[in-house]
């Protein structure tokens, strides 16, 4: 097909941000051409899409790093996800209420510690003394303050997904209107939704984001935050102590990679599922997508296989690295992913995967300066809304990532205390040598793998542009939160003949809207190795912009 977009890619000099609010972008720019570092623009977006896209990030929750150096031409990669309590235990949650799962919503799954804002001070000092910054942290904070104080228009997106959210009060996993925190900060006074366009506020989370800005990110840890938000959860059953949050602290980890087509691309080691982009990538460089041609019956069937077999191992070993060996080498290695792709049968969809023999919603934010140095970096609270639960005046939206956690004793992601869960999370980058060439990434849990081939095959392999790439159909393999079954979702843009063919296949085939949300909001930057010209896209799914100088 020819590669169309109804936006065009924005392109740049200089310095971009692509993120997935358009304000959020905006105070990223802002920083850069005040002076400060793709890290530093990295963290006040976040701040800022932490107020006006409440339903998909908050300072409640975790985010993942990787940061290009341009001086070094390293690629780093900086942890921000917080552990289990030290109270978190499968007795103690069978003790409570009897429970054989974690609930999905609510205090007890509010369970791990929020790690998002330690990330930001670490990379943030990181930033300060390695790729250096004319500006203070607290500047950094001045847009997010503003519109928690002053008030911002919210977007569609956050209207939709708060609809969503109350539609049914006895359903467990929406009805967030039955906490009383959740309806005083997202509903306006009637207890409705805020409409497109209407000013919210949130004061109490900008009185958090002023102490935070003022005293350093460790009074998040440290501090009356810290015993606020603990003595709330404490009056409603909740897990978690201050203790669990004075020895919060985020790792510096190795960048996993992988190679394709004369590429290096890098990837988040475990905790997340890191490790399943980079092998759909290396089993599809066993094929020659070009023969097989982009948006063909072929082309969906070998990223839809090669997905169920990258999951077969990712649901094998991915877990928290410090409670078992997971044995990465092999798992990347080329070997591996030949012996992998010769299990792909073209003229039917395989029922599963078992794992190889081998021994031993969210926000994506991508930042590029004008030396070069860049971050690709996701936060994230798990489901919309996170738990539903807004630590008491604190403001502060906690996530539901430990809901993640199995309380099965065999499982590998079983709940321990202090351990950190299974995350979807993963933040890209694409290096030609040691130059970097794309810094990529999306929202939307399990297709977060699967958006990242597709944006990786139909630039490398096909030619498209950034924002062509973004924009071009998607597909979704697995399960979407909320539904037992796995499905493979098609927007409605790819030829019904190609949906009809594979359901012959044998894929369970479900078609969806043109440009559902359910695709994630995708975000990528482009370095142009001969011009230095930065190329930004972002995601019509979502309401994102790619904004440079």
């Amino acid at each position: 097909m020819t590669p169309t977009a109804h936006r065009p890619t924005v392109l740049a000099p200089q310095g971009m941000v692509a993120s997935p609010h358009y304000l959020a972008s905006a105070a990223g720019l802002r920083v850069l051409q005040a002076g400060g570092n793709a890290i530093d623009a990295a963290i006040a977006a976040a701040a800022v899409c932490s107020v006006v896209y409440p339903h998909m990030c908050s300072i409640g929750g975790d985010n993942f790093w990787l940061i290009y150096d341009a001086k070094t031409r390293t690629v780093r990669a900086l942890n921000g996800s917080g552990r289990s309590g030290e109270r978190c235990s499968i007795d103690q949650y069978h003790r409570t209420g009897n429970l054989n799962a974690i609930p999905r919503r609510g205090f007890l799954a509010a369970n791990t510690v929020p790690g998002a804002v330690d990330g930001w001070a670490t990379a943030h000092e990181y930033g300060r003394w390695s790729v250096g910054t004319k500006l203070l942290w607290s500047s950094l904070f001045e847009e997010a303050v503003e519109y928690a104080e002053k008030g911002y228009p919210v977007s569609p997106s956050q209207s939709v997904w708060t609809g969503r959210n109350i539609e049914d009060e006895s359903d467990p996993l929406r009805g967030l209107q039955r906490w009383e925190g959740f309806r005083r900060t997202f509903l306006n006074p009637n207890g409705e939704p805020y409409h497109p366009g209407e000013i919210m506020k949130q004061p109490d989370l900008a009185r958090t984001l002023k102490t935070i800005a003022y005293g350093g990110g460790r009074f998040f840890y440290e501090g009356d935050i810290t015993r606020r938000i603990v003595r709330y959860l404490d009056q409603h059953g909740g897990m978690l102590t201050e203790g669990d949050f004075y020895s919060h602290r985020s790792d510096w980890v190795e960048p996993i990679r992988a190679g394709y087509r004369g590429y290096t691309a890098y990837g988040f080691p475990p905790n997340t599922q890191g490790m399943a982009a980079l092998m759909i990538l290396s089993i599809l460089s066993n094929f020659d997508l070009r023969k097989v041609g982009e948006g063909t019956l072929d082309y969906y069937h070998l990223q839809v296989e090669a997905t169920k077999l990258a999951f077969a191992d990712r649901d094998r070993w991915v877990t928290d690295p410090a409670s078992i060996q997971i044995p990465l080498d092999r798992l990347l290695s080329a070997r591996y992913s030949e012996d992998r792709a010769r299990l792909v049968t073209m003229t039917r969809a395989s029922e599963r995967y078992e794992p190889g023999l081998v021994r031993g919603d969210t926000v994506y934010i991508g930042t590029v300066d004008a030396e070069g140095n860049s971050v690709s970096m996701l936060q994230s609270i798990y489901f919309d809304f996170g738990s539903g639960i807004v630590a008491g005046d604190t403001g502060v939206l906690l996530q539901n990532r430990g809901s993640f956690f199995s309380l099965d004793p065999s499982h590998v992601n079983r709940l321990e205390p202090r351990k950190r869960t299974f995350h979807t999370l993963i933040p890209a980058m694409l290096l030609k040598g040691d130059r970097l060439f794309l810094v990529y990434g999306t929202m939307g849990g399990e297709g977060q793998p699967q958006t990242q081939s597709a944006l990786v095959t139909r630039i490398v392999d096909f030619g498209f542009g950034v924002q062509e790439a973004i924009e071009a159909p998607r597909w979704l393999y697995g399960r979407t939160w909320g539904r037992e079954s796995t499905d493979l979702l098609l927007e409605d843009r790819i030829p019904s003949s190609v949906a009809e063919d594979l359901k012959r296949r044998g894929h369970p085939v479900r078609v969806v809207g043109a440009w559902d949300d359910n695709m994630g909001h995708a975000q990528a930057i482009l370095i142009d190795s001969e011009t230095g010209v930065r190329h930004g896209g972002a995601d019509p799914r979502g309401d994102g912009q790619a904004i440079g100088y």
